[in-house]
């Protein structure tokens, strides 16, 4: 029997709820196979070859237990090699990159290329096919139709163009509008890019090039086209917002899933009343 007032209710552990939503649209990159693919993949070769960027890194040794000979004659001959080791670390390349102002007209990785969108800074991006899971790369087709920033997919871009830069694997490349360097490039490139199919964007990259064949010229300093790519690319994203309503005719809606409902974690139940016996 338990006495009046002595009785305790015990706490509820607090559920962790975490909301989420859940988008409506499929997107998926068109992969740019067959020809196309190889002529950008042996153009960004032969243009950073060109140029020669790269980073350097130093290279790490593993640190083994020496016995006492071991270091006695390690010691004696550190005393007659140190004129060879001087000349050679005259001759080593500086760790890091070979020319970081070519390197900042660059975006590379996820991440990096990310904020570059967002800052509206990219002419071109490449995503590599070899990303897994795609949702790495997935959030990237919005975000640049949304920036009118030409963008696909390449096989093989990693393995082709990650050891030219010193790197083990680059899964996003972005071109930023100060890329002078890569200015040839960019113009080869662009028009075998396919336009991204975003259903609340009308985005199509025939229109947003056409500076190729109208105002690049070859008496035309790099400097000179970076800035009329990105003015030519402003231009046209005001052409889009002042166009017409966009056609959501093909556009099919799905479902929204709910996969769990949990209750309000917040929320304060009150002990169920038990029923007072009558008195007899």
């Amino acid at each position: 029997v338990v006495q009046q007032g002595t009785a305790t209710l015990r706490k509820a552990k607090k559920i962790t709820v975490k909301t989420s939503l859940d988008n409506p649209f499929v997107f998926q990159w068109k992969t740019i196979e067959g020809e196309d693919m190889h002529f950008i993949l042996q153009t960004l070769e032969e243009r950073i070859k060109h140029i020669g960027l790269k980073k350097i890194e130093t290279p790490r040794k593993k640190k083994r237990s020496l016995t006492k000979k071991q270091m006695e004659g390690k010691c004696d001959a550190s005393t007659k090699e140190l004129p060879k080791e001087e000349e050679t670390e005259g001759h080593r390349q500086k760790p890091g990159w070979t020319d970081i102002s070519i390197r900042r007209q660059l975006a590379i990785g996820v991440n990096e290329v990310t904020k570059a969108l967002e800052k509206d800074e990219l002419l071109l991006l490449l995503v590599c096919k070899s990303a897994k899971p795609a949702m790495i790369t997935s959030h990237l087709i919005q975000l640049s139709a949304s920036r009118a920033t030409p963008a696909g997919q390449v096989p093989r871009l990693s393995e082709t163009v990650a050891p030219l830069l010193g790197l083990t694997s680059i899964l996003a490349l972005g071109f930023k509008k100060q890329s002078d360097k890569f200015t040839e490039a960019i113009e080869a490139i662009i028009p075998k890019i396919p336009a991204l199919e975003v259903p609340w964007f009308q985005y199509r990259t025939e229109e947003s090039v056409a500076y190729a064949h109208t105002d690049s010229s070859e008496n035309q300093e790099p400097e000179q086209l970076a800035e009329a790519l990105g003015d030519e690319l402003t231009r046209q994203k005001r052409k889009r917002t002042e166009s017409n309503q966009l056609d959501l005719s093909n556009v099919i809606l799905q479902p929204l899933k709910i996969k769990k409902l949990v209750p309000n974690p917040n929320k304060i139940k009150k002990p169920p009343r038990k029923k007072k016996k009558a008195l007899s």
